[in-house]
């Protein structure tokens, strides 16, 4: 069985993906319309967020 810092790596890099695949669709952003681009930049920044917030707690900054 997996312990929980290794099922978080997990949920990182499913994460990461699916930012990347953000990245790929909004390159060609042109086509979209404007709230759907909002949207997809919305999630992509969320994800951001949440990927930040997993590696702050896996890898904490120990400074003290």
């Amino acid at each position: 069985m997996l312990d929980e810092d290794e099922k978080m790596r997990q949920r990182i890099a499913l994460l990461e993906d699916e930012h990347r695949a953000l990245d790929a669709l909004l390159v060609g952003e042109s086509r979209m319309d404007q709230l759907h681009i909002r949207r997809l930049k919305k999630r992509k920044l969320w994800l951001k967020d949440e990927i930040a917030r997993m590696y702050d707690y896996l890898y904490p900054d120990n400074i003290a």
